[in-house]
């Protein structure tokens, strides 16, 4: 019997270890096609399908520019940029979605580009794009690859008059990318964020796609699998908290979500509403799925983010 007891216990340890490296791998490797850039622009055409004559213009003017920066582990991330003769130093960080890039974001890049009249850059995230990486991060140590972008913003885009005066914005992954940095020190060229459509935390965000697509339980897979990418990766899915990230936030924030959003549930953006002190504003838009308020409401979200964000970015002339 006791045998048998020590068999099974055996078994279990081999399921769970197993099954641990199969979900982490799941969740954390990067799309193989990730590099594809003619496949990027087919999504955004897709998405938004009168993106294709702004792109082709810019394409035409060479205004479409890319840049690289070279991290400590030598590792190179990626980031395009656009810059706009009436910005006068305003400009939007833009953070694409989890096995994204930036250029099927470049919606959003349009958005304040051309109708808001700024600066735009766009990074890809780590394992992202062109950038570098094996191991998504859920934008968790992405917070400090943005902060890294920031100053090359700053640098790229510094008005003599008026200096820096950037926004970050992130959608899904981005959003909690964006979170993310907001609890961070900050420069004080970064005035203010826009998150759309967030996780509270990536270890909530898997737990629950765990149950969704797979119909298990967060005992015991969870802990196995957060403490395998603390020893591979470096960090956990407890500490990569959004919603503790926005409890430390002074700066402005507005946050979006989609009412019918399943994927990164809608719930989810009421803790952290709650969480976040000081300036801040809440759209929940509409009969929207994940990552969709902007393609189904693209007039009512820009007037949201250029009365939002307006606020707290005016320019001298």
């Amino acid at each position: 019997m006791k045998k048998k007891l020590l068999y099974v216990f055996i078994l279990v340890i081999v399921v769970v270890v197993g099954a641990s490296f199969y979900m982490l791998g799941y969740s954390l490797t990067p799309d193989p096609n990730r590099r594809d850039v003619d496949s990027a622009y087919t999504v955004l055409y897709k998405r938004v399908p009168d993106m294709k004559p702004w792109v082709d213009s810019l394409k035409a003017n060479h205004l479409l520019k890319d840049t690289f920066i070279t991290m400590s582990n030598g590792e190179k991330a990626h980031a395009l940029f656009l810059g706009n003769q009436r910005a006068k130093g305003r400009t939007a960080i833009v953070v694409h979605g989890y096995k994204d890039t930036a250029i099927k974001f470049l919606y959003l890049g349009r958005m304040y580009n051309r109708d808001l009249g700024y600066n735009i850059l766009m990074p890809d995230l780590h394992a992202h794009g062109l950038s570098d990486g094996d191991a998504i991060q859920m934008g968790w140590k992405d917070r400090l690859d943005v902060l890294r972008w920031a100053e090359v913003a700053d640098k790229l885009f510094k008005d003599s008059l008026n200096g820096s005066q950037i926004v970050v914005h992130g959608v899904s992954m981005g959003a909690a990318t964006t979170m993310c940095v907001s609890g961070e020190k900050l420069p004080p060229y970064i005035r203010c964020f826009v998150e759309d459509c967030g996780y509270t935390s990536v270890w909530d965000e898997f737990a629950g796609q765990l149950k969704e697509q797979f119909g298990l339980p967060e005992f015991p897979l969870m802990l196995t699998t957060s403490a395998l990418c603390k020893l591979r990766y470096g960090w956990t899915f407890g500490e990569a908290s959004p919603l503790k990230q926005v409890a430390k936030c002074r700066r402005p924030m507005l946050f979006i979500h989609g009412s019918a959003d399943t994927f990164v549930p809608t719930w989810m953006v009421k803790p952290l509403y709650k969480a976040k002190p000081g300036a801040k504003a809440l759209w929940v838009s509409p009969h929207s799925e994940h990552a969709k308020s902007y393609t189904d409401h693209p007039d009512d979200y820009r007037r949201h983010v250029a009365s939002f964000v307006g606020k707290y970015i005016k320019v001298r002339q």
